[in-house]
């Protein structure tokens, strides 16, 4: 059997934007069979969503799966608090880290393993102000242009 390749299903490019990332946990996550169906069908938003910490359990909250269109009674609410799956010991140092002020749980990418398992990167983030989103920016203008003007020489 060949072996597969992660198959990346939705992408959060606001979380670079909007935070500075400190740390990258994969965690698994708890899905209904209907919702699994939408995430292989790549129905997936994470861009307003983000991680908490209940009850010494990892939720997602704001994630929206698209309910599945052959699903009829099975289909659950689209924005429900899913769980991720993390080793209680990430889970301990999640909560010594977020109980810091400032930080926060922001999933970056969800995608389907080798295995067909649905997996979440979560980020422990730094929020940004929008003095430091100004000066990524010039960065990254600055970093074009030079590039621009190498290749035309």
């Amino acid at each position: 059997m060949a072996k597969r390749e992660k198959k990346m299903v939705a992408n959060n490019k606001k979380a670079r934007h909007d935070y500075f990332i400190d740390d990258v946990y994969e965690a698994g996550i708890v899905l209904t069979g209907t919702e699994i169906k939408s995430v292989r069908a790549g129905k997936v938003s994470i861009k307003e969503s983000y991680a908490k910490i209940q009850n010494g359990e990892l939720i997602l909250l704001g994630m929206n799966i698209s309910p599945y269109e052959q699903g009829n009674r099975f289909n659950v609410d689209p924005m429900r608090p899913r769980k991720l799956l993390l080793h209680k010991k990430e889970i301990r140092k999640l909560i010594g880290l977020t109980s810091q002020q400032g930080l926060t749980l922001v999933p970056l990418t969800m995608y389907i393993n080798e295995k067909g398992l649905a997996k979440v990167e979560v980020a422990v983030a730094r929020g940004k102000k929008n003095y430091d989103k100004r000066d990524d920016m010039a960065k990254r203008d600055a970093k074009r242009k030079m590039e621009q003007a190498m290749k035309r020489h």
